[in-house]
């Protein structure tokens, strides 16, 4: 399901809630998941989907990023294809995370693949003032930005607020391969 460390991504969470002060009733509140999913996340005893990662990220008002990998001050830092972290959602869907955390940055530059049909569902807003820049490598992709729809193809860039809910499926019969850059800073 994924090539992340649970106790290390569970060590993280509890990391970042704690450093903004929040308790997990805190963190339950702002994500929307449950209390009880991220005491069994920040214990490493249960796998998240990667929409519950990005959830908790979004409560913690960081990145998906930051949670699965420690933070890099190295001036050039260089990942190579089998360092870069993978998630894969058992809904049929691969988000694949190309950039380093840096310190006091919150970027985030992944490419995701969604298989044919498949609805990788809808992520909650960022903070206010964030953007999402998204390009479509090849397939189709149906980007629903706030109940919106957007039907986007090969070749086809959007860039738009972050601060909306926004959905991403795969309407087509092919795979869809996209890259999503996220500057969720306000």
């Amino acid at each position: 399901m994924t090539t992340f460390d649970l106790g290390a991504l569970g060590a993280r969470v509890r990391r970042e809630r704690h450093a903004r002060g929040l308790t997990l009733d805190d963190l339950a509140a702002a994500s929307g998941v449950s209390r009880s999913m991220l005491s069994e996340v920040e214990r490493g005893s249960r796998t998240p989907t990667v929409l519950t990662v990005d959830r908790i990220a979004t409560g913690l008002g960081t990145s998906l990023a930051r949670l699965l990998r420690d933070e890099l001050a190295d001036p050039v830092v260089v990942l190579r294809h089998g360092e870069q972290d993978v998630v894969r959602d058992p809904a049929g869907w691969e988000r694949r995370v190309l950039s380093p955390v840096r310190t006091g940055v919150e970027f985030e530059f992944m490419r995701t693949t969604i298989g044919p049909g498949v609805d990788a569902g809808t992520f909650d807003p960022h903070a206010p003032g964030s953007r999402e820049h998204l390009a479509v490598e090849s397939g189709r992709l149906l980007l629903t930005l706030d109940g919106t729809p957007v039907q986007l193809g090969r070749g086809d860039s959007i860039a738009y607020a972050g601060d909306v809910h926004h959905g991403f499926a795969n309407p087509g019969t092919e795979p869809c391969v996209y890259y999503l850059v996220m500057d969720l800073t306000p």
